[in-house]
Parts: C-alpha cells; structure tokens; sequence
C-alpha cells in the first residue's frame, strides 16, 4: 500500500506521543495505519490488519498505549462494528468487541483498559458498554431509547439522550441517574470529558469555601461522596455552544465557563489523559477552524497558534498534552494529519507524506463568503468558488450545491466534486440555508419540522441574489445535493419547476414517510424533533414530499445512491426516478456497489463526480438552443413562486 499523495485523517496520538495511528485513503476503502513518530518526522508505518472489508472511520489508542481499538464499517455500510488489536507491529491479530446481533456499534474510546462503545439495538435503543480487550468481558452502563455513550471514569458514566436538537447528558453515578445540566428544551449538550483528579479541593458554596472533598475516584462507588469534574460542551441557556468545566458533588453542579463567544460556536475538543489541557476547535467566520488552547487546571487560555489550513478537525493530544494532531483541509489540499508540538507551538515537519501531491490542486481559486438577504430579511451566508474561465462580462453556469444535514454546515474545506465542476467552467454556490450548523442555535432550528419550506425559499433567494449580481446565468443553474441536501434538492426541483436546469440528489430522500419506514430504527427516532412524526405529522410529510410532487419536476434529474446505504436506502431515490419517468420527465438512478451513504472508495468518488459534471453540462447545453437564446421559457428566480398544494 502506497502512502504518498494519499489523504490522511482521524489520527489518534499515542499516550507518549511517539507513536500516531490514523485512516488513510486508498486505492479501495480507507485503512487504518500505525506510524512511530521520530524526532520531527514519522517514521515507519504498518497497515492495521482486520479481518473485514470496509472503510475504517475511527482509530483509538488505549491509555496503556498497548492496545487500538478501531471502527470499521462492512462493504461501505452504515452499520458498524469495533475491533481492536494490539500495537504490537509483530502481532497480527484482531478481535471483535462488539456482537454480531448488533444493529451497529460506536467506538467511543477508553475507560482505563476498558473500551467504551455504543451498541444501536434493532428496538432503537442504545446501549453503552464497557469491553475489556483481553477477555472480551462486557460490562453494560446502560440502555435506553436514544441512548449513546459519551464517558467514562472511576465508576461515573455520562450518557447522551435525545434526538437531533434537542440533547443532553445523563450522569450515571452512585447508583443515581441524573441530569448533567438543567433542562433547556431544544439545547444541545452533547459532548463532555471526565477528569482524572487525584487530589482533594475546596469547592466554593454559597456560604463560602466547603471542606476538603475527595476526588470521587477514591471514595466507594456506590456513593455520592466527593467531587467530580467534567469538561462539557453545551448551549444551555444560550445560543452559541460554549466550553464549560462542571464540578460535580453530592449537593449539586457549578459551571465555571472556561471559552464563550458571541459570534462563534465551539465544534470540537478533546482532552489531555492528564486532564491539564483541552484543544479546543472554534467554527469561526461562516465555517473556518480556529485553535485555542485552555489550561484547565487554572483556565488559561493560550495565545492562539494560527492552522496550516481553513477547517481543522479530529483534535487528538497525547497524554501529557505535548503533542496535538488535527485534520487539516482547505479548498485547495485534500485532508492532512497534521502535528503540532506544543512545547515549542511549531508544527511538525510534514515529510512524512506527500501533500503536494495528488492531495493538493494548486490550480484552484479560493471561495469567498458571500452573504445573501432573504424574502424575510434573514441573511444567508454562501461560499462562492468562482470557476478558473468563467465568463468576466456577465453570469456563467452555476452548480448550487446543498450540505447534509439539515444541521450539517458548508465549509471551506476540500470537495471531491467542486474541481470536477470548476475546471469545466462551472461555477460553485454553496449556501448555509436555515437549519445549517455553526451559526448559533436559533438558526439551526429554523427549517424544523413545520417550516421546512424555509430552506426552499433560502435556495431560491440565493439564486436571485446571484443572477442580481450578475454572477449566474438563469438559464444555467443546476442543483446538486446529499443526504438532506439531495432531499432539498428535489424538495426545490418539485416546489420551483422553472428555477432549476438540472438536479441531482445524491443519497437523498425523496419521501420522508418512506424513509422512516426504512431507515434503522435508531436514525428514525433521533429524526423526530426535526422532520416531524410520522404519524402525528403524517399529513405534513405528505405535503413537503418531493415523491408526490414528481409530477412538477420539469428538469432532469440524477439520483446517485451506495447500494449498502441503510441510513437513507436506495429505494428513496429508485422511486423518485420512477415517478419522474411515468409522469414524463427526465430521471436517471445509478446504484453504487459496495459504498453506503457516502462514496468513500476514491475510483467510485471520481466516477460519480464526472457522472454529476456530465449529467449537468448536458443539461445547460440543452437549456440553449444553438443560436443562444434560452430554449426552456418560465425560468423564474425571484420570490413568489407558488408553492405545492396542500
């Protein structure tokens, strides 16, 4: 297996910091690999033999550095399962943690020797176990609808609950079950790390200082006597997701707020194993990473180190906290494991892997963010990536392409699609309608259930604002998606006959009646708070169904979709092909072999790439008759269109 021009991510540090293990992408599904880290460089590397067929999506190192537990998903699937091998490079066993009655299994990381995972049952319910690698013992912490393990330590469990919006954690401790954090409807806490304190401390009380408490780690487990501290990531009781340090005792919790901001969300953190330092990844500027570092033994926070890159990802430190590793991508280099030493704040040589390879398009022009004011004057933020020769004298072809989702966010990272598009002179419009993530927690749920129409009314206002600016050319528009995306794009193909030349939804749903009757049951149930019931909003769901509206799609149409796809199944985008058909339109459906719901194989990415490239020039050659004036007549790309019956 060939490393160089390969791209790298997901890395996990080993507690000493020598040694890195990470996925790389390969000639067929991403691998997981381990490298020892030599001076400024990583030196040799070995593949990490599993006895299954699948991309690796997450890779990390026990506390003990003897041991990798690695998430690997089946021909492409969506359903998971966890194995683990030593890091021994002479030993090439590997063993199952999880159980082949499973729906699916989360990797979610180490308890001491113990690796934490989360079983997604058939009933729908999560169940958060404790596995010992040696012996393959299972100890379960819990189980419960919507339930997914978060932590672990000292006999304390946090467990998240709640759908997609709407989530807290769950403290499991001295044999109580409590909430980690008042109740805040329509908050997300979702993300937390337990400390590993060894010393007694004064807590502060309303009447002043308490006496000495214990950590809880050396009290009996059974109790409640002693303190704990956790280091979350919440919204409660703001907009903005803020980085907080929790101290936890038998009388109740106090937040001390270690990093706040009103113009930016926390997206990632990760803590040292001995609990002094925390990286924290700020979602900054419509989508650009920003680093900072906190000292949580006092609360410091470090002169910021700028990013060899825009969007950062994955923070992983070692043990003591020397050395950071981030994925680290931009619009012109494909994703990178990055290291930073964080005792001389200087980023380690990268001559371990060849970025300037095929990972890197020196050729591209960067985006800008665009901002648009809608119909109701919210405003929508965009990145725009000009193609390299589009025209200087008035609007091109423009792809308007919509993220995942709906809570998923467009950033300035690396596309596998935008180069294909650009170098053949289509522009690229990526907006973050109502319902995207990174822009505070109101936004997020504005498209939520009932007014789901919001995000078709933002995609046509952005085309407006983009024909206004003399940017596209209206008859010259194509809309591209996935997942969500792929399901708003034919929600606008169906609610906007006119606006589009061309669609393609790329694992999307086309009904989301059908899709709750076939998606996992997990996925169903964390659904609910943001596409509605389907019982209770049955009549909803029929009314915002792109399926019963094919009718109306008057642009032809592409549905790509992994055949292993259990998330959003293939079915969703055979039966809108087949509407579209019989009511006389234009539709096209490829079934992908061996990938799931998202094409992570890099021949199969491509093909698809130029499969939406070809599918869409075709479509604005024929929105042109030969003597230049527009063949297709009603193209409309203001507000006011008329929206479905129903």
């Amino acid at each position: 297996m060939e490393l160089s021009g390969r791209p790298t991510h997901g890395a996990s540090v080993a507690p000493d910091g020598r040694a890195l293990a990470h996925v790389v992408d390969v000639d067929g599904y991403p691998r997981a690999v381990q490298r020892f880290l030599e001076g400024a460089r990583a030196g040799t590397w070995r593949p990490v033999r599993l006895p299954v067929d699948g991309p690796v999506t997450r890779v990390r190192h026990s506390p003990d550095g003897l041991w990798l537990a690695c998430q690997v998903a089946p021909y492409g699937g969506y359903r998971s399962q966890v194995w683990v091998v030593t890091t021994d490079p002479g030993d090439p066993q590997a063993w199952r943690a999880d159980d082949d009655r499973d729906g699916s299994a989360e990797l979610v990381g180490w308890d001491g020797a113990r690796i934490q995972v989360t079983a997604e049952l058939e009933d729908g319910s999560g169940e958060s176990r404790l596995v010992d690698p040696q012996t393959l013992g299972v100890e379960v912490v819990d189980r419960r609808p919507e339930g997914r393990f978060v932590d672990s330590w000292g006999g304390a469990s946090l467990v998240r609950v709640g759908g997609r919006g709407n989530r807290s954690l769950r403290l499991l401790w001295g044999g109580e079950d409590t909430a980690l954090l008042r109740p805040d409807p329509g908050s997300v806490t979702d993300a937390a790390a337990i400390l590993d304190d060894h010393r007694p401390r004064r807590l502060p009380s309303r009447s002043g200082w308490s006496e000495r408490l214990p950590p809880h780690t050396s009290c009996p487990s059974e109790s409640r006597e002693g303190y704990l501290r956790v280091v979350v990531r919440t919204d409660v009781g703001g907009d903005r997701q803020r980085l907080a340090l929790l101290t936890v005792t038998g009388r109740g919790v106090s937040e001390r707020v270690l990093m706040a901001r009103p113009d930016a969300d926390v997206e990632e953190f990760c803590v040292s194993e001995d609990g002094t330092r925390a990286a924290v990844l700020w979602n900054v500027d419509g989508g650009r990473s920003e680093l900072a570092l906190v000292e949580l033994v006092d609360g410091t926070v470090q002169e910021a180190i700028p990013l060899p890159g825009w969007v950062a990802t994955e923070p992983s430190l070692s043990a003591d906290g020397s050395i950071l590793a981030l994925t680290v991508e931009s619009p012109d280099r494909d994703r990178c494991v990055e290291i930073l030493d964080l005792r001389t704040r200087s980023w380690v040589s990268q001559a371990w892997v060849d970025v300037d390879g095929a990972t890197r398009d020196p050729q591209a022009v960067l985006p800008e963010l665009l901002h648009t004011t809608t119909r109701d004057g919210t405003e929508v933020s965009s990145w725009w990536h000009p193609a390299q020769d589009r025209p200087v004298d008035g609007g091109g072809p423009v792809v308007i392409h919509l993220h995942g989702g709906p809570e998923g966010q467009e950033r300035p990272g690396w596309s596998h699609l935008y180069p294909v598009l650009l170098r053949v002179g289509i522009s690229v419009c990526a907006p973050n309608v109502r319902g995207s993530g990174g822009f505070g927690r109101a936004y997020s749920h504005a498209d939520d259930v009932g007014l789901r129409w919001r995000g078709v009314d933002d995609v046509e206002d952005v085309v407006a604002d983009l024909v206004a600016r003399g940017l596209a050319d209206p008859d010259r528009v194509a809309c591209v998606g996935w997942s969500y995306g792929g399901y708003l794009t034919l929600s606008c193909l169906a609610a906007r006959p006119g606006l589009f030349a061309a669609g393609a939804s790329i694992a999307g749903m086309s009904d989301l009646g059908t899709f709750y009757a076939t998606t996992e049951p997990w996925i169903a149930r964390a659904a609910l708070p943001k596409y509605g019931h389907p019982v209770h909003d049955a009549e909803l769901l029929r009314t915002i169904s792109p399926l019963r509206l094919a009718d109306r799609i008057d642009a032809p149409v592409l549905l790509v979709h992994g055949a292993h796809d259990t998330n959003v199944p293939p079915s969703e985008s055979q039966q809108l092909a087949k509407a579209v058909q019989a009511a006389g339109g234009t539709a096209r459906c490829e079934i992908v072999p061996d990938e799931g719901h998202e094409i992570v194989q890099p021949a199969r990415r491509r093909a698809a790439a130029e499969l939406v490239r070809d599918w869409t020039l075709a479509a604005f050659a024929a929105a042109v008759s030969p003597a230049g004036a527009p063949s297709r007549t009603g193209r409309r790309t203001g507000p006011g269109h008329p929206a479905p019956p129903g």
